[in-house]
């Protein structure tokens, strides 16, 4: 009775302690994955490198995903990364996030743009609202080929209809007239012409010492007017187009380390291939000699 109690009871005391002590094993195994990565991805690029990279991570005891946006705590940790950096130290920022606060990502972006050193945003994916906000910051920005940037364009909260974008709010307001609109309505279109304002003059500043006067002020008026929806795709060609210094040089190590930030596991996976790079077709004549020569060695 007493060796059937202790192996019951060590079972038990095993599962409770896989159950408790296995995610965090497997976050200090990606951290440290990570961490092991970026210091080659340093040395590489001779820099150091921060990541503010948003994705929805499922290690937790239920596995249940949570959302990350931009948000005090990044701004934190980024202007840190940034203060701890000499003055003559390059910074590369490797940016995937869907956006987030106005506040935090203008102190990234404002942080990163008085750095005295080279400045670079890597975007391998997509870096949207906030994100280009401090893409727009950098020097240079490293895009993926199909990797995309987004409008900057101030989108003010509401409790019934989320975000409502700040032009689009003012077009309300001027089509139906001012006399025509409630006192709430008029309230939230100063809010909103307050913010379009001071989301123009930001991206003015943070480009007008890389691109000038006139082309920051024509950046800034396009990426805030409202001329997309807020989630429109801005590709590398429109970028160029637009007066932003691109390159479409990606380290490798840059896609290694997004690997190491993965997704909630799906009970059926929505995308799958065979992981493996394929080397471009061989003519007939190299195949022949190919499978000759096999057959010799056999």
């Amino acid at each position: 009775m007493n060796a059937g109690f202790d192996i019951g009871f060590l079972f038990w005391l095993f599962l409770l302690l896989m159950i408790f002590l296995w995610p965090q094993y497997r976050i200090k195994a990606l951290q440290g994955a990570r961490l092991s990565l970026i210091k080659k991805l340093e040395k590489k690029l001779n820099c150091r490198v921060v990541t503010l990279i948003h994705r929805q991570e499922r290690i937790g005891l239920f596995g249940i995903p949570f959302y990350k946006y931009i948000d005090i705590e990044d701004s934190e940790q980024v202007l840190r990364a940034i203060r701890m950096t000499p003055q003559d130290m390059p910074i590369a920022i490797i940016i995937h996030t869907p956006g987030g606060l106005v506040l935090a990502a203008a102190q990234i972006a404002l942080a990163l743009k008085d750095h005295k050193a080279k400045t670079i945003a890597i975007i391998p994916h997509y870096a949207m609202s906030g994100g280009t906000l401090i893409a727009l910051a950098a020097d240079e920005v490293w895009m993926d080929q199909h990797a995309v940037l987004g409008p900057v364009d101030p989108q003010l909260s509401d409790p019934r209809y989320g975000g409502i974008p700040a032009v689009s709010l003012l077009k309300v307001i001027k089509e139906k007239g001012a006399s025509k609109v409630k006192d709430e309505l008029l309230v939230l279109g100063d809010i909103a012409e307050k913010a379009i304002k001071q989301m123009e003059n930001l991206v003015y500043e943070l480009t007008k010492d890389k691109l000038g006067e006139e082309k920051a002020r024509e950046l800034a008026r396009i990426m805030v007017e409202g001329r997309w929806t807020h989630d429109y795709p801005i590709t590398v060609d429109e970028a160029k187009k637009l007066g932003l210094p691109i390159k479409t040089e990606i380290p490798e190590e840059v896609y290694h380390l997004m690997e190491l930030y993965p997704q909630p596991a799906a009970i059926r996976p929505s995308v799958e291939f065979v992981p493996a790079p394929y080397a471009p077709p061989r003519t007939r004549r190299t195949q022949q000699k190919s499978l000759f020569s096999l057959d010799e060695e056999d």
